[in-house]
């Protein structure tokens, strides 16, 4: 089977290139890859598959092989509102939107592995391809592709994602947490507001802020165990405009991440009785809006297993430990329903900078296209053997 994955890409790795290059030119913001969606089902559709487009006209999914408990790969299709300066020939031509995120090499990638998958008289389990929408965004595609009931009958479910800290050829992968939980909170506060030689005669909202600025990240640092990666950053804060004037409003916003399940779900009604008595004594009124975002991925142990067999088939130092990272990603929803792991494939050519995801430089090398083909359609033989099977096949 793995000879067939190999003679598929003998005679389509430059397709893949056409197909990522031509994802790449046309990227799509969330819930509007309808382009990418109508590509992705076409290709499938020529090859004899029967994709399913998701009601909402964007993101596809697509079950071969025996009927069964499936294992699902899952790509995200999503560009990000980002003016690309790479100056490649392919780059976006969107004005504002790019894939600076790599999901143009993801779809194409499974794209590429459905295709070869597709061509094998027969699989050892069934397969389900989710093509999904609107990663990039909260509440995420992934939430919608559930709600469709695309993880009924799915056993378990699989995932890469671009890394440039990575060479080409090698893909990180960990047990446990590989991505973080990421909510947003914001606080609009309000005061009678007032003269700054008399703050006693009213609140002092400046002051307030400036209590929870500190107060907030402060108190969760000392309420919550260190080693879950817990951290409270304040990105935006205003109020007032006199430097004589104590102002009326103000507003505070920042991100609130672990790496933890169980912190995570204790994270709101914690913020929520730390900014309650942070604020009570000062008199200010405010109102707390608390945006849950997405839990952290967290790599089931047997998936993560299955996942580093079928990396170790790329060669003996494919294989690569990862960082958990402090970003938030969707993929997280499936593994609320399903085990599954995700990994970090490396898109990195070796030499020069190493430019990061969401920047408007980021490009890929495009030799990691076919990694990602071998990776994915890899995990599906070894999730078809049992553990002592894959530890003779290694």
């Amino acid at each position: 089977m793995r000879a067939h994955v190999e003679s598929w890409l003998a005679s389509h790795a430059d397709d893949l290139v056409t197909w990522r290059r031509h994802i790449h030119a046309n990227p799509e913001l969330a819930r509007c890859e309808y382009a990418t969606t109508d590509f992705v089902a076409s290709m499938l559709t020529d090859a004899g598959m029967s994709p399913k487009v998701l009601p909402g006209g964007t993101g596809v999914i697509c079950d071969i092989g025996p009927d069964g408990p499936r294992v699902g790969l899952r790509a995200d299709m999503d560009a990000l509102p980002l003016q690309e300066f790479t100056g490649a020939t392919y780059a976006s031509t969107v004005p504002g939107v790019s894939h600076a995120c790599g999901h143009d090499a993801h779809t194409t990638a499974l794209l590429g592995a459905a295709l070869a998958l597709g061509e094998l008289p027969e699989l050892p389990v069934g397969v389900r391809f989710v093509f999904q929408p609107a990663e990039e965004v909260m509440p995420g595609g992934a939430i919608d592709v559930v709600a469709t009931g695309a993880m009924s009958g799915v056993s378990s479910i699989y995932a890469l994602h671009c890394d440039p800290r990575l060479e080409v050829g090698r893909v990180g992968i960990r047990v446990g947490a590989i991505t973080s939980a990421a909510d947003t909170v914001e606080l609009v506060l309000d005061s009678p507001g007032g003269h700054t030689s008399r703050p006693h005669l009213t609140t002092d909202l400046v002051y307030a802020i400036g209590t929870v600025i500190t107060g907030l990240p402060g108190m969760l640092s000392r309420r919550i165990d260190p080693r879950t990666s817990t951290v409270m950053v304040w990105g935006a804060v205003s109020a007032g405009r006199a430097p004589n004037a104590i102002p009326q409003t103000g507003m505070l916003s920042g991100t609130v991440r672990t790496g933890d399940h169980d912190t995570w779900i204790t994270l709101e009604p914690m913020v929520r009785e730390i900014v309650h008595g942070l604020l009570a004594p000062t008199g200010v009124r405010y109102e707390l809006n608390y945006r849950r975002g997405v839990p952290p991925v967290v790599n089931d142990e047997h998936c993560t297993r299955v996942f580093e067999d079928a990396i170790r088939q790329l060669g003996p130092d494919a294989l690569a430990d990862t960082p958990q990272s402090g970003g938030g990603e969707d993929f997280s929803w499936y593994l609320e329903q399903v085990p599954g792991a995700m990994a970090r494939l490396g898109v990195w050519s070796g030499q020069g900078p190493q430019l990061d995801i969401h920047q408007p430089t980021f490009d890929i090398d495009e030799r990691a296209l076919a990694v990602g083909v071998r990776v994915l359609t890899n995990i599906v033989f070894e999730s078809a053997l049992s553990p002592a099977d894959r530890q003779s096949d290694r």
